[in-house]
């Protein structure tokens, strides 16, 4: 038994300076991105994608008919959504550095690091055998949540895998076994080198100890 999932990864949404967290419309660049990767896409027998504003126009820049999923929605930023990183570390020092450093913590009042990979290991526990494979449109945060299931990584290792805007990374589970590996054909400006998958793999080596 064999599934196949291509995680790839919404383009960055407009107007962001720093950039904000959470949802927003994707911008002009990232349209012209995504649209030129429609050729480059895996085949799939299933498209999936979050149910945000930026997976739902990165999905119609790929031309791909992608069916809302709840399960793949972005990590629940709470009280920080739409805020920058800089603006939340002059505000909140202390609560940003937790969330970072801690997965379990949640001081936005959202989500925390820790519940995420658990719901995003339960959707892919819960893919049946005969699913093929499935394309996945989502925000970088799932897929970095999958990673750490896929490899067996600590939850802190979350941050330190390097997933940029409109890449993909492809999970294949055979015999009850997940791999993870980068895809080569994902959008061709963006696409995983060898060089960035070891670099990956010693971030979650490093988190492990």
């Amino acid at each position: 038994m064999t599934v196949r999932v291509t995680f790839l990864c919404a383009g960055p949404a407009e107007g962001i300076h720093g950039p904000a967290l959470g949802d927003g419309p994707l911008d002009e660049h990232a349209r012209r991105e995504a649209a030129d990767a429609r050729a480059a896409l895996p085949p799939y027998s299933l498209a999936l994608r979050a149910p945000s504003v930026r997976c739902a126009q990165t999905a119609g820049a790929l031309g791909v008919a992608a069916v809302p999923e709840a399960a793949l929605r972005d990590i629940d930023h709470g009280r920080w959504s739409g805020r920058t990183r800089a603006d939340i570390a002059a505000a909140d020092p202390h609560g940003l550095s937790a969330w970072l450093t801690d997965p379990d913590a949640a001081p936005h009042g959202g989500e925390s690091v820790g519940r995420l990979c658990r719901r995003t290991a339960s959707w892919l526990g819960s893919l049946p055998g005969d699913a093929g494979h499935v394309l996945a449109i989502t925000e970088t945060s799932l897929v970095r949540a999958a990673l750490v299931h896929v490899r067996s990584a600590p939850a802190r290792a979350f941050w330190h895998l390097d997933v940029p805007p409109l890449s993909a990374v492809t999970l294949t589970m055979r015999d009850g076994i997940w791999h993870a590996r980068p895809v080569e054909a994902a959008v061709p400006r963006q696409r995983a080198s060898a060089d960035d998958a070891a670099t990956a793999g010693a971030a979650v080596r490093d988190s492990r100890r």
